[in-house]
């Protein structure tokens, strides 16, 4: 049994939500394996229907894919491993927004279920980008201040 109810759908998420260049990766990384477990509980309450089911698979999937992935950019052994990394997390937070939007416009469980959920996946996009879009930036910078130091 997974250790959250469908009621713990609607638990608060983190103090930071909104300070998100305040979270470190140990933070980040709890951060994805809450949104990874409550995605799970999410999809057993679904209905045992063939759209229920389909959805779900597809839900656990990239629900979970958050986490693992981004402790693998965690890892990521340059820069340019980390943007795609980041960049991949990103996709999957995204994608998990998507079969959320799903479950509430195809009436498979009350909107006032997933609403919290459906929010973490969009900040978790949001911090994600952010960090991509960062990290190029200094990529970029980086390049440049090598081809001055060259010239």
């Amino acid at each position: 049994m997974i250790g959250f109810a469908i009621a713990d759908l609607r638990m608060p998420i983190c103090e930071c939500r909104f300070r998100a260049e305040l979270m470190n990766k140990e933070e980040l990384k709890a951060r994805t394996k809450r949104f990874a477990l409550r995605v799970m509980a999410l999809v057993e309450a679904l209905p045992k229907t063939a759209s229920g089911r389909a959805i779900g698979n597809q839900l656990v999937r990239s629900g979970t894919g958050v986490g693992a992935n981004y402790r693998a950019c965690c890892r990521g052994r340059s820069r340019a491993e980390f943007i795609a990394k980041i960049g991949i997390v990103e996709e999957e937070a995204d994608e998990s927004a998507f079969w959320m939007e799903l479950i509430i416009e195809g009436s498979l469980l009350p909107p006032a279920k997933l609403e919290p959920l459906l929010q973490e996946a969009n900040e978790i996009v949001a911090i994600m980008a952010a960090s991509r879009i960062s990290a190029a930036r200094v990529k970029q910078s980086a390049i440049a201040n090598r081809k001055l130091e060259i010239s």
